[in-house]
């Protein structure tokens, strides 16, 4: 409830900063077109695409929950002074949709681009999120992704239309060297062990993608809480199927799992914390897990290391 009424609170100030940023600060040539992102998986993708034809910020950092972030004054001073703004949409920015909606209305190129995606291929959720958000991971759909980022910066900026294109083209078969990669660490997992246990059910895609069942404790985002409940019907599933691992997110508090792993150890069965994996965020950067594809590789290792038989 704090966050919802911290929201109602900011956005009325967030309003009044778009409506005097979005006069504009005129173009330049100097630093490239200037673009925003939400997400470290958005802004990497438009880093490579862009690369130094863009000025590129990105608003979410390591360990931030996309679900929870209220923009802050700064952050609304940035979406107004851009020329085109990428957002993943499909409710994962929950707390910054009207300001989103609020800069489309006033000119600005703004896309959000798990909407763009064909519906027949997102994973339903219920009502309040018809959608599965977390598109990235499964990296077909990413490569959707991509091309749209293409196309929205080739429309934007004409004349370097060619060099997105090449670039595209070379991310997308990074892209796909790092979905061989994850079907080799895949192999490594027995398909009676490859369950994934993590704190919110953020992996969907990648279940779906590599043949996993995934168990979250929290539903598909990170404003719903568990209960006790939750907690002991999550444990006793476990503790059923014997799993050996169950795993922390980077951008959820390890509380909730490290809950799950006690429960499980009063049922009389012992389950192992196998790593960290990144879900909403990125990395630091500068490191592998700072990128996207450093990222999938690093949870395709992670699972492997924990839940395979040697």
């Amino acid at each position: 409830m704090r966050v919802r009424l911290l929201f109602h609170f900011v956005l009325p100030l967030s309003l009044l900063f778009l409506t005097a940023c979005a006069a504009g600060t005129p173009a330049t040539d100097a630093g490239g077109l200037r673009v925003v992102a939400t997400t470290g998986q958005i802004g990497d993708a438009v880093a490579n695409v862009g690369g130094d034809a863009v000025s590129l910020t990105t608003l979410f950092g390591p360990g931030v929950d996309p679900h929870l972030y209220v923009p802050t004054e700064s952050d609304v001073t940035t979406l107004g002074a851009a020329e085109v703004i990428f957002y993943n949409g499909l409710h994962l920015e929950a707390q910054m949709t009207r300001v989103m909606e609020q800069l489309g209305e006033r000119g600005r190129v703004v896309a959000a681009l798990g909407d763009g995606l064909p519906p027949e291929r997102l994973l339903t959720w219920d009502a309040t999120t018809p959608y599965d958000p977390h598109v990235w991971n499964d990296p077909e759909l990413w490569i959707l992704v991509v091309t749209a980022i293409r196309d929205t910066l080739s429309a934007a900026d004409p004349d370097n239309a060619a060099r997105f294109a090449a670039n595209a083209e070379a991310y997308i078969a990074e892209i796909r060297e790092t979905d061989a990669f994850i079907r080799e660490q895949v192999a490594r997992i027995s398909p009676e062990r490859r369950v994934m246990v993590t704190a919110h059910d953020a992996f969907g895609y990648f279940a779906r993608t590599y043949g996993f069942e995934v168990r979250g404790l929290q539903g598909i985002s990170t404003e719903s809480e568990a209960g006790t409940q939750d907690v002991q019907a999550l444990a006793a599933f476990i503790a059923d199927r014997q799993i050996p691992a169950i795993f922390v997110e980077t951008t959820v508090p390890p509380r909730t799992i490290e809950a799950v792993q006690a429960a499980v150890r009063a049922r009389g069965f012992e389950v192992a914390i196998g790593g960290s994996l990144f879900s909403d965020a990125l990395g630091t950067p500068g490191t592998p897990e700072g990128t996207y594809t450093g990222m999938l590789r690093h949870n395709a290792q992670t699972l492997a290391d924990a839940l395979s038989d040697s």
